[in-house]
């Protein structure tokens, strides 16, 4: 996963995060359908420390279960390839953005989106605040929507 911007005709700039803050996951998690191939499959979101007010808000509000809300990319969201913005979903209303899927890891979040909608479930996907030495970051457990 990079951190620099890219160049070339059309390519908007990519986000620079810092080296503590840009995300993980694995594509080997995931099998030929973007299906995670175990229920502790996570992705931790890139990009969160501008957003650690937000979050530490969420976290102190004791919620039990977090559920975060991926909008569908826009066509030109999907031509300049933007990054993927990723909010909490609490009290029947999104929070402001707390951070972005990683790079490379984009297709398997919105593939999650697809297959929960596919199967009539809630298109939310199970969330988790976690404390690292570098501030509040959001993990998406995305093992749980096998």
């Amino acid at each position: 996963m990079s951190s620099g911007t890219q160049a070339g005709a059309g390519a908007a700039a990519e986000p620079v995060f810092g080296r503590k803050d840009v995300g993980s996951g694995k594509l080997s998690d995931y099998d030929y359908g973007m299906r995670p191939k175990n229920a502790r499959v996570s992705i931790q979101l890139a990009g969160s420390d501008p957003f650690q007010e937000t979050i530490a808000d969420v976290e102190g509000r004791g919620l039990g279960e977090l559920q975060v809300f991926i909008g569908r990319r826009t066509i030109e969201e999907e031509r300049t390839d933007a990054p993927v913005a990723v909010r909490f979903f609490v009290d029947s209303r999104m929070t402001p953005i707390v951070g972005y899927i990683p790079r490379g890891l984009e297709a398997v979040a919105l593939d999650t989106l697809t297959r929960l909608e596919e199967r009539g479930r809630s298109t939310r996907i199970p969330a988790a605040i976690v404390k690292t030495r570098h501030g509040l970051r959001v993990s998406l457990l995305v093992g749980q929507t096998r």
